[in-house]
């Protein structure tokens, strides 16, 4: 029991820092970070024990992760963190049982933050004309599998003209 709740602990840190803007970030403030989320202070060179914590190994594999899902283009930051949200429950089945938990909490999170309609209009319009069955729907935004690889409405929409 104690594994699980460890679990979903990470699990909701790492939710949480991928939907904050790299310019809400701690290490952004240390200047640490740009606003891209590209280094600009090397771990090894950080020896403040502020900046230590705000830029752990979690951040570093989180911002890594930020900046190759954005490269990736996967639309908004809502449609990346439901296909992040999504493959997460693929892996590891019994994060399923707490997907409901993991949304509320972020978006409760992303409310207090006021960064919750901010993500909303990123999103833009609504994809219609899908009519396949999404493996997965998280914040509201299906996701479906292409070959071996999870993508947002968007993505999946542009795969089927």
């Amino acid at each position: 029991m104690a594994s699980r709740a460890v679990d979903l602990l990470i699990t909701y840190r790492i939710m949480k820092l991928l939907v904050t803007p790299f310019d809400k970030q701690e290490a952004f403030k240390y200047g640490i970070i740009d606003k891209q989320g590209k280094v600009l202070k090397p771990f090894r060179t950080i020896t403040d024990t502020k900046e230590n914590q705000s830029y752990t190994i979690l951040h570093r594999f989180v911002f890594n992760l930020k900046r190759i899902l954005q490269k990736a283009g996967l639309g908004g930051r809502l449609g990346t963190f439901a296909v992040a949200l999504a493959t997460l429950i693929r892996e590891h089945k019994e994060f399923e049982q707490h997907q409901k938990l993991i949304e509320s909490t972020v978006i409760k999170y992303l409310k207090e933050q006021k960064l919750y309609e901010e993500l909303l209009q990123e999103e833009g319009e609504i994809v219609e004309n899908v009519s396949d069955e999404p493996i997965n729907r998280c914040f509201g935004i299906d996701c479906y599998q292409i070959d071996n690889k999870i993508v947002e409405e968007k993505e999946y929409a542009k795969s089927k003209i």
